[in-house]
């Protein structure tokens, strides 16, 4: 059986965590600037319909008594350690997805700690009682549906999807509930007649991949009670990947170019994290009519570097958009043939350059300030127009 466990807003609680005089109040983390982008909202916040990634100015403007609190990232990623040295007690196959959500495999687990509910119960009264947050929890089979059942009674919510159940549970869903999908893959499927994950499994599979391609394929199968997916630790992944879902379809190449530099800088930041190098970097992207393409390309050193796996990407990115140039609706970037920091590598005739060295010093630099000031504080400047845009 799977967890999938996601603290409820996360920064915001630590914040009223320790100021409990902000607790029950309107808490906004980030976004204090005017040009200043909102990291996380307390639930008091986001009644007023506040949600992360929105400008600050526009979070005042929806809830003038808010009370906006300056992002302190180490401190975060301090408390998601013990969160995931809690995790770690129960089982080690835990795979993050953030700092504040993970899957974890406990079926190994379960002749030691009893059922996979029990072990769901008892990590997060551990959460409670030792660090004074809440956190949701999804207990099922599939990933896919455990992580939809750590949502559906958030905040602190429990929910416990037998494998027997789950047709039952995901048939009256709404197709808003398939992770991944957006408004703009919402509406696609409502004009298709499909309003619930229910009327996904009943269509035939033929029509879906007829209208939607390989994603059609993709969504049937989770809506069947098919996902074959594993949790994979970070530290035994043979890939790491971000993408981006676009509420609206994009066509702006400059736009483009930085969401792939974005995504980049957070594939990069955690291939040195855990001590990983890459050989080979992918792109794909989804039309607005939902085909997908990817391009792939390997290097001839493994590599950790932003500038090189940027440069790599951008040049694939634009040779994809020349063929295909009609608007995208995601993109997404991943890094694979992974190795250790220490594994062998092929050896060049010729000495590294001075661009080279600088290059792995600035990654560090970055790294060193992100971890102190906040993810979005330091960024590339290929990055700037994704990162803050309106």
């Amino acid at each position: 059986m799977i967890l999938h466990i996601d603290m409820d807003a996360f920064y915001a609680a630590i914040e009223q965590r320790d100021r409990p005089e902000l607790r029950g109040r309107p808490v906004v983390v980030g976004g204090s600037t005017g040009r200043g982008v909102v990291a996380a909202a307390s639930y008091e916040a986001r009644r007023f319909g506040i949600h992360s990634a929105m400008p600050g100015r526009r979070a005042a403007q929806l809830c003038p008594e808010a009370v906006f609190v300056k992002s302190r990232i180490e401190h975060y990623a301090e408390v998601g350690r013990q969160v995931r040295a809690i995790f770690c007690r129960y089982t080690p196959l835990v795979q993050p997805l953030s700092l504040d959500e993970a899957f974890l495999d406990v079926t190994g687990s379960e002749r030691l700690f009893g059922p996979a509910a029990t072990i769901g119960r008892r990590i997060k009264d551990e959460i409670r009682k030792e660090l004074d947050l809440t956190a949701s929890v999804g207990v099922a089979p599939l990933k896919f549906v455990a992580k939809i059942a750590s949502d559906v009674n958030k905040p602190d919510g429990f929910v416990e999807v037998a494998a027997a159940d789950v047709i039952r549970f995901l048939d009256p869903l709404p197709v808003s509930r398939f992770w991944g999908v957006g408004r703009v893959g919402e509406e696609r499927l409502h004009r298709m007649g499909l309003r619930t994950i229910g009327e996904v499994r009943v269509r035939k599979l033929d029509d879906l991949q007829r209208s939607l391609g390989s994603w059609g394929e993709h969504l049937w199968k989770l809506a069947n009670g098919i996902d074959e997916r594993r949790v994979v630790p970070d530290r035994s992944a043979k890939q790491i990947s971000h993408e981006r879902t676009f509420a609206d379809d994009m066509t702006d190449e400059t736009m483009l170019r930085a969401v792939v530099s974005y995504l980049v800088e957070q594939v990069t930041r955690r291939l040195r994290r855990h001590g990983r190098q890459a050989k080979n970097v992918s792109i794909k992207y989804r039309r607005d009519d939902f085909q997908t393409f990817a391009k792939s390309t390997t290097l001839k050193t493994s590599t950790h570097s932003t500038a090189e796996i940027y440069r790599v990407a951008e040049s694939m990115l634009v040779e994809m958009r020349k063929r295909e140039p009609r608007p995208v609706r995601l993109i997404g970037v991943s890094v694979g043939s992974l190795s250790g920091k220490n594994a062998p590598q092929q050896l060049s005739l010729f000495d590294q350059s001075e661009g080279e060295t600088n290059q792995r010093e600035v990654d560090k630099i970055v790294d060193q300030l992100r971890d102190k000031i906040g993810e979005q504080a330091v960024y590339r400047a290929t990055s700037h127009q994704w990162i803050h845009r309106k």
